[in-house]
Formats: structure tokens, sequence, C-alpha cells
């Protein structure tokens, strides 16, 4: 078989191959996109959130979870060097939403968050 007639075909299927994974991680960042705004509203109508309290969650949320995410990717860290560098994030975003939020509708929100954890779900 002639090298060319080799060549098609493999571009052709590289291409394929990055379209359906570049297609997929759309649709997983669309359907994630959609449960974190199905679990906002959840938290919205339990804890009686106004919508200024929702959208500084929503802007903590969008500010925090890139940074959080790359620790997470970062597959050179074990479990406990990724916990420990995820930790002081952690603690900047519960300041922050606890500053929006004031101390006994913060307390709620842990709770809500603890009862309403999507792994919490699954068990």
């Amino acid at each position: 078989m002639n090298l060319k007639k080799m060549i098609a075909p493999v571009v052709l299927i590289i291409g394929l191959l990055s379209f359906s994974q570049t297609y997929a991680q759309r649709g997983d960042t669309a359907a994630m996109r959609q449960r974190q705004e199905a679990m906002m509203k959840k938290m919205q109508e339990d804890l009686k959130l106004t919508s200024v309290q929702v959208d500084s969650l929503t802007a903590i949320q969008k500010e925090f979870q890139p940074k959080m995410r790359e620790i997470f990717m970062d597959q050179s860290l074990s479990r406990e060097d990724r916990q420990a560098k995820m930790q002081p994030l952690n603690d900047e975003r519960n300041k922050r939403v606890q500053a929006v939020l004031g101390d006994d509708l913060y307390k709620k929100y842990q709770q809500w968050m603890e009862d309403n954890r999507p792994q919490r779900r699954n068990r």
C-alpha cells in the first residue's frame, strides 16, 4: 500500500478522535454547569437566599473553582498533598462565604452543603 493512501485514513481517524474528545469535554462542562445551577437553585430555595447572596456565592465559586480544579488535576501530587494545597483555598473561600451570609446563615449553609454533597447521594 502506498504511503499517501495510508496517511489519509490516519489523519481522518485522528481528526475524528479529536472532535469526539472535544465534544465530550463540552458535554461534560455543560452537564456540570447544569448540575451546579440546579444545586444553587435548590440552595437558594432551601436557605431562602436573596438574589444578591446567590450572585455573590456564584462569583466566589467561579473564582475558586479553576484554582481547585488545577490542584485536583495535578497527578504529580499525592492525595495528602492535594488536600494540603486545597486547605488554604477552602479556608479563604469559606471566609468569603461567611462574610456574605453572616454567622447564622453560614452555619445553615455548612449543614446544607454537608447534607447535599453529591458523594453523599450515591452512598
